[in-house]
């Protein structure tokens, strides 16, 4: 098994995801950084409003996210059977050095702040898609409900403890995301544009563990 599908390395990357959305919402404007149906849906109302500027707000980060996720594959491509460093370590450190800038941009330029996030968490979600070699994201939840779900379905109709064990990563990244949201949530209430710092220093720490020995 890679570092990067280890559950430890996997509920990092889910608490610093779920910090990600809550800061982007009480901080910025009440957009998504990662959620980006909640994003359509309040892009659509807006413009069946006829607020197009309002609309705008919700596009940007829209596109933005489209480009991290085409800009990690990219690097994967290019970089995939690169042996001084991971590929992943690379995206990474483009997150990092993209949400440290975050914490220094003003509220008055929410529109921006809010793009980057959004293309620092479609780097994350395309580049680090399994745990334990289960399929999952760690940027959003309703996918790794559904998979938790499913799987608890199964042992409970085969009783296969495969399928119990499978849940329970579900429900464990699940549940560090809450509390990444949560202590993102908090912060920003505390501590405000600077809070994104925290997912920086959580990336950070990421970094660190996939160092090859």
């Amino acid at each position: 098994m890679q570092k990067s599908e280890s559950f430890t390395l996997s509920s990092l990357l889910s608490f610093s995801g779920g910090l990600q959305d809550a800061y982007t919402y009480n901080v910025r404007d009440e957009v998504f950084a990662n959620a980006q149906t909640g994003n359509i849906v309040l892009m659509s109302q807006s413009l069946m409003q006829g607020d197009w500027k309002v609309a705008l707000q919700y596009l940007i980060p829209l596109i933005s996210f489209i480009t991290g996720i085409f800009l990690a594959n990219i690097i994967e491509g290019r970089f995939k059977t690169y042996q001084k460093i991971h590929w992943r370590q690379i995206v990474l450190l483009i997150q990092i050095v993209v949400l440290i800038a975050v914490g220094f941009i003003p509220t008055s330029l929410n529109m921006l702040a809010n793009a980057l996030v959004s293309f620092s968490c479609a780097m994350q979600v395309q580049s680090f898609r399994t745990v334990h070699g289960y399929g999952y994201a760690s940027t959003m939840c309703i996918g790794n409900m559904r998979n938790a779900a499913t799987s608890l379905s199964q042992y409970f109709r085969t009783k296969n403890n495969k399928f119990f064990y499978k849940s329970l990563h579900y429900f464990g990244i699940i549940l560090i995301f809450a509390i990444g949201a949560g202590c993102g949530g908090l912060l920003s209430g505390l501590i405000g544009m600077e809070t994104i710092w925290f997912s920086a220093i959580t990336l950070i720490i990421v970094t660190l563990m996939m160092i090859r020995k």
